[in-house]
Order: C-alpha cells, then structure tokens, then sequence
C-alpha cells in the first residue's frame, strides 16, 4: 500500500523541479505563446473572412424580404385588376356585338 502523504511529497518534489528547469519553463512559455498567437490568428482569419462576404454580399443586388413580399403583394393586386378589367372589357363587348 502506498503512503498517501509520500506520494504528495513526490508529487511536490517534482514540480517544483520542473519549475526550477529552464529548458521546462522556456518550453512551457513557448507552447503557452504559441497557443495564443494560434488562437489570435484564428479570430482574425474569421473576422476577414466575415469582412470579405460581407463586402462580396453588398456588391450584389439582392432585396430584403420586406422588398419582395411587397413586390409580390403589388404583383397579385395587378393580377386581380387585370383579371378584373379583362371581364368588364368582354362584358362591353358582348352588349356591342350583335349576336350572329
């Protein structure tokens, strides 16, 4: 059975030789510097890229939804009236026209 409170004091002795190793402590800054710049670089990648669609999107002509269900509102009440006015013209018609 192991002691508990030697295998702490192990535990202890270890790190406190890691930490007193400067080859360990350059390398643990280094990893810790490069995992920071990495992250930074993935933020500013992901920021020019949202830039970039961002610009490429506001080049194009496209509408707001709010534009087109209007659009497409006025299209349908245009079709109305002409269906509308198509009747009555064929209606006049029909009063002028003797029958055959």
């Amino acid at each position: 059975m192991h002691n508990p409170l030697a295998q702490r004091a192990r535990a202890l002795h270890l790190a406190s030789m890691q930490s007193e190793n400067p080859f360990v402590a350059d390398f643990v800054k280094m990893m810790n510097s490069a995992a920071g710049t990495l992250a930074g670089m993935g933020r500013e990648a992901r920021e020019g890229a949202r830039e970039r669609v961002k610009e490429f999107m506001g080049d194009m002509d496209f509408v707001s939804r709010e534009e087109f269900e209007a659009v497409k509102e006025m299209a349908a009440t245009a079709r109305a009236e002409s269906e509308a006015l198509r009747a009555r013209i064929e209606a006049l018609e029909a009063k002028l026209t003797p029958p055959l």
